[in-house]
């Protein structure tokens, strides 16, 4: 079931809690000859995604209308289809309504929008077939009450730039309440505006940006299902906006997620659709890193082959990378990213030698604060598999002093690993690092 985000919203412009609109659903109902008993309870299940029975989502809309004296649909309450998610393909107005729905439930804490569990199987694949396939949206124009400028969009880039920055020096944690702030009070608005189409393509895909780091920190903080649907949001701002870049870049978040969550013949799949349906609009950074990506979804398989062949081609194309002639999103793919990717994958197929050799070529390349706690923490697992016992307690040191500072959810799963490995090995040098890495992760997050 998928958080029904409309009714949320609704619910909240309309003043009314989850028992009062129980009450007055039943008193709606007892003018129909209805004997209705609904509690607060079964409100929160709905707004969890489960559908009311009989007539009772028209009473729903009926209480709604009401109150906020105007129509209300089922569709304007996240139930116009019984049994089925609205699709990704509707029209971008009802897009818009779900993502700012979205967006606010996500900035009011909402329990049944922070906890939302990841989507699998054909949920979650849909969204990246329908960013690949016909139809597009011919006309992204509208006609709103304020008029949105080149200005505004400008305003849309710098803000995803200042997010990301804030994202890779103090973590997603801190960063997310602060970009999802931004989102209700300054892009939602721009995109309920008036702008013409070609204008609104540059404001979808400004949005577009922004919205994948509002789902990467919210990976980063381990609200997974709330982070693939923003990820979902942002590939069908990216097709909205024309970009076939921009949605091969969030899809390779899609792929990193997947990395995460185990499902590696979807990581292996996800990519094969970026770089197919990108074509020519794929830069030779973001075709590295989803090489490299699919090398290791490969090695999880077993595949050996197959990793080694992405190997080589992630390797090829980190060789064409250009500084300057890559767009702001890829800027993550800094130099070393691709040696620590295949560094994992390589000893995840037990070639420590070679995984060691880009491990180390990785933390020599300089890199941001959570750049280099990820490359320290795969070269201190590298070290202590090899029997460099001592050597690998002393990159966890500099791991845990470099981690000082960030509110990382991901970070903090890599200083956990890398802890429980040293004191496995009772090393000499263990006990330090073990020690600082346990002060790092007493202050709660």
């Amino acid at each position: 079931m998928q958080p029904n985000t409309l009714l949320d919203a609704l619910l909240d412009e309309a003043g009314i809690s989850h028992a009062g609109l129980a009450a007055h659903v039943n008193h709606a109902g007892r003018a129909r000859g209805l004997a209705l008993r609904y509690e607060h309870t079964a409100v929160a299940r709905w707004l969890k995604g489960q559908r009311p029975r009989g007539q009772v989502p028209d009473l729903i809309c009926e209480v709604l209308a009401a109150r906020l004296r105007r129509a209300v649909t089922l569709d304007d309450i996240g139930l116009g289809v019984p049994g089925e998610a609205v699709p990704h393909g509707s029209p971008l107005c009802g897009f818009v309504e779900r993502a700012t729905a979205l967006w606010r439930s996500d900035e009011q804490q909402r329990p049944h929008i922070l906890g939302a569990q990841a989507m699998t199987g054909t949920p979650a694949v849909m969204p990246v077939w329908e960013w690949e396939n016909p139809p597009e949206d011919a006309d992204v124009s509208r006609d709103g009450r304020n008029r949105v400028s080149m200005s505004d969009v400008t305003m849309l880039r710098a803000a995803r730039a200042h997010y990301e920055l804030m994202y890779r020096r103090a973590g997603g944690i801190a960063t997310r309440a602060r970009i999802v702030g931004f989102l209700n009070a300054e892009t939602a608005p721009l995109l309920r505006g008036g702008y013409s189409d070609s204008l609104g393509r540059q404001l979808h895909r400004a949005t577009g940006g922004l919205v994948a780091v509002a789902g990467i920190c919210a990976y980063d903080s381990d609200a997974h299902g709330l982070a693939q649907r923003y990820f979902h949001q942002a590939l069908r701002l990216a097709k909205a906006s024309g970009d076939r870049g921009l949605g091969a870049y969030v899809i390779a978040l899609l792929v990193n997620q997947s990395l995460f969550m185990g499902e590696y013949r979807q990581a292996v799949a996800f990519a094969e659709a970026a770089l197919r349906a990108a074509g020519r609009q794929i830069t030779p950074a973001l075709a590295a890193d989803l090489h490299a990506m699919q090398a290791k979804s490969y090695a999880h398989l077993g595949d050996g082959t197959g990793a080694l062949r992405c190997i080589r081609r992630a390797e090829t194309e980190a060789e064409r990378i250009r500084p300057g002639h890559e767009p702001d999103e890829t800027g993550y793919v800094q130099p070393g990213l691709v040696n620590v990717q295949v560094a994992e994958a390589l000893s995840c197929l037990g070639d420590l030698a070679a995984a060691h050799e880009h491990a180390t070529a990785a933390v020599r390349t300089p890199a941001h604060d959570r750049g280099r706690v990820h490359r320290l923490a795969m070269l201190s697992q590298i070290e202590l598999r090899q029997g460099e016992d001592d050597r690998a307690a002393r990159t966890a040191v500099e791991m845990a002093e470099r981690a000082r500072g960030m509110e990382s959810q991901r970070l903090r799963d890599r200083l956990r690993v890398v802890r429980e490995h040293l004191v496995a090995s009772g090393c000499g040098e263990a006990h330090e690092a073990a020690e600082l890495i346990d002060g790092a992760l007493r202050v709660p997050l």
